[in-house]
């Protein structure tokens, strides 16, 4: 008998709809939803864009962004350090940067079990790399060691990964700005419990602290002159902010699928029809559905140009920003639709708009996008 074949994004849509049910606790509480990882795992999604010959489905960005916003649909604070740990893998599947002894070892544990990884870049006195300030965590070179000290905030997802490609500044004579590879269980290393935000709850995006933290010399993952502006490959720019885009358009689905059933299923006495025979309720309805259908195509236009290599600039903040409005918007939406129903906490969609909202905290920020975006149209008309 042939065993049934499941596609990844059958796969993440299965799942979801188990995650969906402790969704609510995990944002009540707080608490890490560890267990969801092992499924993962066992799903074989943790090597979802991993290339097959490391064990992995070699998939691109258009069925990452599938994948994530099924997950999201389901428990949105699982899907974001989910992607955060697609980022990284694809990083190290498609520009070849990494060390081959590190590769390997972040490979081979993921192959073997829940092995997450994420960056640990912002801190809490210059926030974002992306702001332009050199970190303040130093790596100090002692003999065939590095010793590194700092503070890294927003880890997202700390308490699952094994291990965070940490940015720090070199103390050579020509300092660098540099990616180590350092395990979560290294002696030194500290998490302090930060995360306390209105939505994504369950990310545990906490800080860490490291005190004089022991990294082989040869554990750096990429450098470069501290000198020079942190540098950003356009694709992997537009992978990262693509992925964060989905993670917000599965929370958005979520409250579609919630609004638009009540609409259809709730029958006030005082009208004797269901709210969405309410010309009102199907215009707002509409929008949503116009804001979705706007977010799923400008998603899937930029995963495809993505993974055909053509040239995306920008594209990939402005995709996310535009991505993320609608899903603020979305959710307000919905709120207002459902009147008093939807402010009770049972009835989720308060909790999707937390989530949605929380999406603006993700550097950089729109104004920033914003600003970039104009500084670039105004030295291309400088260069004419």
């Amino acid at each position: 008998m042939l065993q049934e074949k499941i596609d990844p994004v059958d796969k993440a849509r299965r799942l979801a709809v188990d995650f969906t049910e402790r969704a609510a606790h995990f944002d009540a509480t707080g608490d890490f939803p560890f267990e969801n990882f092992t499924r993962l795992f066992e799903a074989g999604l943790l090597g979802l864009v991993t290339a097959p010959e490391h064990g992995g489905h070699g998939g691109g960005l258009a069925e990452a962004q599938a994948v994530i916003t099924e997950i999201a649909r389901g428990e949105p604070s699982t899907a974001l350090v989910l992607a955060m740990h697609y980022n990284s893998h694809y990083s190290l599947r498609r520009f070849a940067k990494w060390p081959a002894h590190l590769a390997e070892r972040v490979l081979t544990a993921n192959r073997l079990g829940p092995a997450l990884i994420n960056a640990a870049q912002a801190e809490p006195r210059i926030g974002s790399p992306a702001h332009g300030a050199l970190p303040e965590t130093i790596a100090r070179r002692d003999g065939d060691v590095w010793r590194i000290s700092g503070h890294k905030s927003y880890v997202t997802g700390i308490p699952v990964l094994k291990w965070v490609s940490l940015l720090a500044l070199t103390d050579e004579e020509v300092p660098r700005l540099a990616s180590f590879l350092v395990p979560t269980d290294s002696p030194g290393v500290r998490i302090e419990k930060k995360w306390n935000a209105a939505g994504m709850h369950a990310t545990a995006s906490d800080d860490i602290i490291l005190d004089n933290v022991v990294v082989p010399l040869e554990d750096i993952v990429e450098s470069q002159p501290a000198s020079e502006p942190l540098r950003r490959e356009e694709h992997a720019t537009a992978f990262f902010f693509s992925l964060i885009g989905a993670v917000y358009h599965g929370v958005a689905l979520s409250a579609r699928d919630r609004v638009l059933a009540f609409a259809a299923h709730h029958t006030p006495a005082s009208l004797g029809a269901p709210l969405s025979t309410v010309p009102r309720i199907q215009d707002g309805l509409g929008e949503i559905e116009v804001r979705l259908a706007t977010n799923a195509r400008l998603l899937r236009s930029l995963g495809e140009d993505v993974d055909a290599g053509r040239v995306v600039g920008m594209d990939g903040m402005h995709v996310r920003h535009v991505v993320i409005d609608n899903a603020v918007a979305i959710t307000s939406l919905a709120l207002e639709l459902a009147g008093n129903p939807g402010l009770n906490r049972d009835f989720h969609l308060e909790r999707h708009h937390r989530d949605a909202i929380t999406a603006r905290s993700h550097a950089p920020q729109s104004h920033m996008i914003r600003t970039i975006a104009a500084r670039n149209a105004l030295g291309r008309l400088a260069s004419r």
